[in-house]
């Protein structure tokens, strides 16, 4: 009986690379000249410091685009609120692994509602989904991928 899981991953290495690449990116712009601003990578978490709310802004989506270049889903960031001491702003960002339960619920709510012929199943963090077809999977990861969920969701251990 064919079966796979619905996890949420992040490489935390690929995450590392593009924040190194942030930085490269940041120290080579005009508009960066002659400001204090930078990426911290404190596993599994970055803090961002620059001199103004806008800088910090602006950097957070330079972050997201390395992270896109790098096939890491932006969704898995968390972004905490940034805080100003001075002078100086900063925000720390994190990053999702693992799907919470009340996520995982909403989940095989959705492939329930969807009336495939599959079952699907809360295994700790990730979801079990089963069925007799090999389509019927494909349907259901389909599914969740359009789905517009505050996760990203990888398929792993696809078995015929």
């Amino acid at each position: 009986m064919p079966s796979m899981d619905i996890v949420s991953e992040i490489n935390l290495e690929e995450v590392r690379n593009a924040v190194e690449n942030s930085n490269k990116e940041i120290s080579t712009r005009f508009d960066f000249r002659g400001v204090a601003a930078s990426f911290e990578w404190k596993k599994p978490a970055v803090t961002i410091k620059t001199e103004s709310d806008f800088q910090l802004k602006q950097m957070c989506d330079v972050l997201r685009g390395q992270l896109t270049k790098r096939s890491v889903d932006p969704k898995s960031m968390t972004l905490e609120e940034p805080s100003a001491t001075g002078k100086n702003w900063s925000q720390k960002i994190t990053f999702k692994e693992g799907i919470e339960q009340d996520v995982a619920k909403k989940v095989v709510k959705l492939i329930k509602a969807e009336k495939l012929k599959v079952q699907a199943a809360i295994q700790g963090e990730q979801v079990r989904v089963t069925g007799k077809k090999r389509d019927d999977l494909q349907a259901t990861m389909r599914l969740v991928k359009e789905a517009e969920l505050e996760q990203s969701f990888q398929f792993t251990n696809f078995k015929d």
